[in-house]
């Protein structure tokens, strides 16, 4: 494997983690449980293993480019809109 595959690939369980965690967060201690949901789901996009399953079904995997705009929209729906910071106390 490619280390630049490797980096993606790390990368992508970090987020995926991150944003399934702040969905979990937003599902069970905030006040909008279909916005913790939804987060939940997009957070799947991120995991290497979603994503292969996506490219066998599909026939292609999502771009690289186009999971990081979703990504900057991802953190700022859940800092801004989600309030998370107000959620976990900080």
């Amino acid at each position: 494997m490619h280390p630049s595959q490797l980096l993606f690939r790390l990368i992508g369980w970090m987020f995926g983690l991150a944003v399934f965690a702040i969905g979990v967060i937003n599902t069970f201690w905030g006040n909008d449980m279909g916005f913790g949901i939804f987060l939940i789901l997009l957070s799947l996009i991120y995991f290497p293993p979603v994503d292969t399953v996506i490219k066998r079904l599909v026939g292609f995997s999502v771009p690289v480019i186009l999971k990081m705009i979703l990504a900057v929209f991802i953190i700022i729906a859940a800092l801004g809109v989600g309030e998370l910071f107000n959620k976990i106390d900080i």
